[in-house]
């Protein structure tokens, strides 16, 4: 439907810029005087030929950004293309318009020249996220349905506009684990520019590495206590987990840094004042981080539990 609306658009604009040709050509209005009618058919041609421009540019962003969103199924993609196209178009749209009412296409760009760098000072903070916007269409630092990290702000990207990206906020004042709190965070695209970003689910390894601890007493079996949470975080994501290195070691083969990934979990340990310190290391999408965290403390708790002869916890109160 949309596509043959932008084809009657288009053939609108065509007809529009037809009439102006002729009525240019013709003395329509030969019954007035002659200032009268020259100021007449002028802005008859100039309303036509903006309609015209208007109607062609509509039905020619319609039919190119069906085009390009028909070629990918990425959301992320989709809304990126969107927006460029809708950028460009008004580009080509504004411009076309001074142009048709101007009638001076060099000395139209010329000025636009000149007012550019005396907006420049008027709104930089616009201009410098209208360039934040363009730096993250091109670089790609995060894209919508990532989750980062921006300035103090944390959430998932639900709209990267020309001006400002739109997070839903995870963790903040209100919650105290990476969940959704519920509030909305609108950051200027300038920010990007002079902040460090930080992207949790970046499209070539949506993955971050977790750390689960669980305290113990010294008199604790410890590779026993080891064996237990290598065992219940192996059953639990240990398949997901080893694909997700060989997709890491694949990236990280293209870069000069050399580094050993173990591709199943791992258990690390600490000698605190009283009690040894587990931290169990594993792989884990970042939006799932709290949902695996809550699973592998039930899990491991449990059979730990069962051996207490071999599995002893601190008593003390400062832990």
């Amino acid at each position: 439907m949309k596509r043959y609306a932008a084809a009657l658009s288009l053939l609108v604009a065509l007809l529009c810029g037809a009439a102006a040709g002729l009525i240019e050509n013709a003395e329509l209005a030969a019954g007035l005087g002659e200032a009268m009618s020259i100021a007449v058919e002028t802005i008859i041609v100039q309303g036509l030929l903006v309609a015209a421009v208007v109607l062609g540019v509509l039905g020619a962003y319609t039919l190119v950004l069906d085009f390009l969103l028909d070629r990918t199924t990425d959301k992320r993609r989709q809304h990126n293309l969107r927006n460029i196209t809708r950028f460009v178009f008004s580009i080509v749209g504004i411009i076309g318009m001074f142009g048709v009412l101007t009638q001076q296409y060099l000395g139209l760009f010329f000025s636009l020249g000149i007012v550019g760098f005396a907006v420049t000072f008027a709104l930089q903070q616009p201009l410098f996220s209208l360039i934040g916007w363009l730096y993250i269409m091109i670089k790609q630092p995060y894209s919508v349905g990532d989750r980062v990290e921006i300035d103090d702000s944390k959430g998932d990207v639900v709209e990267v506009d020309f001006l400002v990206t739109t997070l839903w906020e995870i963790g903040g004042d209100l919650v105290s684990s990476n969940q959704p709190s519920g509030r909305v965070i609108t950051l200027p695209n300038s920010v990007v520019l002079s902040s460090h970003v930080h992207n949790y689910s970046y499209r070539e390894f949506p993955h971050v590495w977790n750390e689960l601890s669980i305290q113990v007493a010294y008199e604790t079996d410890l590779q026993f206590a080891e064996q237990v949470m290598i065992e219940e975080a192996d059953d639990y994501l240990g398949d997901e987990m080893e694909q997700a290195i060989e997709q890491y070691r694949k990236n990280l083969a293209q870069t000069p840094v050399e580094l050993e990934v173990r591709e199943r979990p791992t258990v690390n340990v600490t000698q605190k004042e009283s009690w040894v310190e587990l931290r169990l290391r594993y792989l884990v999408h970042p939006r799932r981080g709290q949902r695996v965290r809550n699973e592998l403390y039930e899990r491991i708790l449990a059979r730990m539990n069962e051996h207490p002869q071999r599995v002893a916890f601190p008593v003390s109160r400062n832990r």
